[in-house]
């Protein structure tokens, strides 16, 4: 693999000014009918525009993450990671701020998305962390500030996490893009991460949940009927209600038990099954009417995409896989992997079609291990909330019981 030197490396960062002006000239020809779907489809979101709170940092993020992912469009890397890419850091000198990208090679790039020309969404976050959130305008890629700590966690499980998604390329965790520091002058780094959004596309959206399988502070008001709000719900906003999910539940439930034996093996806990649904219209309801079966096309000794073949359609597309997840399978190992037919839709990986509704299904917040400091805030809760159940147990008893849960509340 031609990648650079592991290690610490810094550099003068190319100007974005040349991406904002492909941006500017990219959305001037866009016509009035998408500006109003655009429009309709971030109903209840906020445009982070001047005189936000968060304008400078989204700014600062948007000319860092240009020059970061140009380095990686001007030198591609090929093949998969290598342990040095799982080490290297990149910091880029900017004026008056650094970026830092940890891990650079082993992820994608994400240019156009996150680069200069339309600003971040903001939406009302439920979550009870200190942490700042940020959605592409697309609303495809999920940006989350997280604290050192957290950092060194997800960079040390960085290899595991990506083994992981080669064993099991249909996992149900959060696909994660990239890892990058941000510091403005001399101030104190921040650290962000950039996800795929598991909520994509969310134009037809009814509800989204937040699910970790316990009550205590599990409950969120919902927003008054008729609002524009979005709002992530919890818990015990789901009593009641059930994941319709047809011959598909079978899947779900093994893929669970992997994902969480894999958390349960990293000693982290308090992660989420984030969930959300819309109806499916009539002429994509029943088997086969929206399928795709994945299999692997070769270049070299490398696996370089994943070809996609469309049934009852007869014609072939190709589907590019994030390259820590690319490779190929025999068909025996297909059924050790839990491999499912996925929906011909964008984030096939996150979505389920069961027999009336679409669900978007992902677990995500991989981060928080089970140290001291969680062992002694579980003392502290089993005095504080004696008989009931809430997020900070033990890995195991935490992996055990969303699992009880999404059987419990499947069919």
């Amino acid at each position: 693999m031609a990648a650079p030197s592991p290690g610490p490396r810094e550099i003068l960062a190319p100007s974005p000014e040349a991406g904002r002006r492909a941006a500017a000239s990219s959305s001037g020809h866009r016509g009035l009918l998408w500006r109003l779907r655009d429009k309709q489809c971030r109903l209840g979101l906020f445009e982070i525009g001047p005189g936000h709170e968060l304008h400078q940092v989204m700014c600062l993020m948007q000319a860092g993450l240009w020059a970061a992912t140009q380095v990686s469009m001007d030198h591609p890397p090929t093949g998969l990671p290598t342990e040095e890419d799982f080490s290297e850091v990149l910091t880029q000198v900017h004026e008056g701020f650094e970026l830092g990208t940890l891990a650079g090679p082993a992820f994608e790039d994400y240019q156009a998305a996150l680069g200069p020309g339309r600003p971040y969404l903001q939406f009302l976050s439920t979550s009870k962390s200190k942490a700042s959130f940020f959605l592409s305008h697309d609303q495809r890629f999920f940006l989350k500030t997280l604290r050192s700590r957290e950092v060194q966690a997800l960079l040390a499980h960085l290899p595991r996490y990506v083994h992981h998604l080669q064993r099991h390329p249909h996992s149900l965790l959060a696909r994660l893009l990239g890892v990058h520091s941000l510091r403005v002058a001399r101030g104190k780094k921040k650290y962000f991460i950039v996800m795929q959004s598991v909520f994509y596309p969310a134009g037809r959206i009814a509800e989204r949940y937040d699910i970790k399988g316990c009550e205590v502070s599990r409950w969120v008001e919902p927003a008054p009927e008729g609002s524009l709000l979005v709002l992530v719900l919890k818990d015990l906003n789901f009593q009641g209600k059930t994941i319709n999910l047809g011959p598909q539940r079978s899947w779900f439930l093994r893929q669970m038990e992997l994902d969480t034996a894999f958390l349960r093996e990293l000693n982290v806990l308090d992660y989420s099954l984030l969930m959300a649904f819309q109806r499916l219209h009539e002429d994509e309801r029943g088997p086969g009417s929206s399928l795709i079966f994945r299999t692997a096309s070769k270049k070299g000794n490398n696996f370089k995409f994943s070809s996609s073949l469309i049934l009852n359609s007869g014609y072939l597309t190709l589907l590019s896989a994030p390259r820590s997840i690319r490779g190929a399978q025999s068909a025996e190992e297909s059924g050790a992997q839990n491999r499912r037919l996925l929906p011909d839709a964008p984030n096939a990986l996150h979505i389920v079609d069961g027999p009336e509704h679409r669900y978007f299904l992902g677990l995500v917040d991989l981060t928080t291990v089970y140290g001291l400091r969680k062992r002694l805030e579980q003392l502290w809760k089993t005095l504080r909330y004696p008989g009931r159940t809430f997020s900070t147990v033990s890995p195991a008893c935490y992996a055990r019981r969303l699992c009880q849960w999404v059987e419990a509340h499947t069919e």
